[in-house]
């Protein structure tokens, strides 16, 4: 019997991103059934003929079970189309959060998308926090992201939906390799969740447990759109701290850049990011430069705020006593 925990989600207004497809649907039904209020929004690709009859069904499930259901027309990308359909898809999450004032983002990924993300950073070199890279509860600036289906397989949710006689649509997508997640899938980890399910599901019990371990050398103590200050309790957290904010804020660094920032007290990343330590503290913003009036440089000199991060403070009027009170 299938489950989820309802802690975050009572009393909370929330929103499932929903695709009509296996994860979405039973995810949908096991809110139902735990007596969860909550919308969907679905975004429409318009990639296959199939995406207007899912965004018809979304509206029509909606309105037997009186929720809401926000939809929208996604542009064509040209290239790098899973970047920018992703991009594309939490920028609508996003304003919708502004604007409806909801408290919770809710996806339906599950065990395999789990092993299909940890295969896929493993070939590229990474450390634990990025090969585990889904999170149950995480909190995002204005929302937590909240996935209640990270310990059930796809096998599983489809045997929940089937038994229940509940719809839900296949996404011929999934199987086309020219995408890296669906080469992954039909290449390792298909084969891999069919024999060792259960041993696979109580490994990421274990990393997970590891991972929070290894990130109590740090903490974040302030935030701000995308400034973030951290206090680290011993020095050698500074990488891994720079390392996972950065990927929170959509950037994942290169196995050379990480060594640079354990290195370098105050470095630009990309050319859109500064990070700097001082003391113990790591800030991290994007980069910019602008005139400032003397008197705010003197307030951060006070404040012992990097030069590089100065900057950003001044675009978004944020006073410098706030990143280390």
């Amino acid at each position: 019997m299938l489950t989820i925990d309802t802690t975050y989600l009572s009393n909370t207004k929330n929103l499932l991103a929903f695709s009509a497809g296996v994860d979405s649907s039973a995810l949908f039904f096991l809110l139902l059934e735990h007596n969860i209020k909550f919308d969907i929004a679905i975004v429409d690709y318009n990639t296959r003929e199939q995406s207007k009859e899912e965004v018809a069904h979304a509206k029509a499930l909606a309105k037997k079970y009186k929720l809401f259901c926000h939809t929208i027309q996604a542009p064509s990308f040209k290239k790098n189309f899973e970047k920018q359909a992703r991009d594309f898809r939490y920028e609508f999450f996003d304003s919708l959060v502004t604007i409806e004032g909801y408290d919770n983002i809710l996806t339906a990924h599950q065990l395999n998308d789990q092993l299909e993300w940890l295969l896929m950073r493993l070939t590229k070199g990474a450390g634990l926090s990025e090969l585990l890279g889904l999170e149950a509860v995480s909190q995002r600036e204005n929302y937590t992201l909240i996935r209640p289906l990270l310990t059930y397989s796809k096998e599983e949710l489809l045997h929940y939906l089937k038994s229940h006689d509940y719809p839900y649509f296949i996404d011929e997508s999934n199987t086309d390799e020219k995408y890296e997640r669906n080469k992954f899938r039909k290449m390792f980890s298909n084969a891999l969740m069919s024999e060792y399910k259960e041993g696979i599901k109580r490994s990421f019990i274990y990393l997970q447990q590891d991972k929070e371990t290894l990130e109590a050398g740090f903490e974040l103590i302030f935030s701000h759109k995308e400034l973030r200050t951290i206090k680290l309790h011993t020095l050698q957290s500074k990488k891994k701290a720079a390392d996972l904010t950065l990927k929170r804020l959509g950037y994942l660094l290169s196995a050379s850049q990480r060594e640079e920032i354990a290195k370098e007290e105050s470095l630009v990343i990309g050319g859109k990011w500064a990070v700097s330590h001082y003391e113990n503290l790591l800030y991290i913003a994007p980069y910019l430069t602008t005139d400032m009036p003397k008197k705010f440089k003197e307030q951060c000199r006070v404040h012992k705020i990097p030069k590089q991060i100065r900057p950003y403070l001044f675009k978004e009027e944020i006073s410098p006593s706030l990143l280390t009170n």
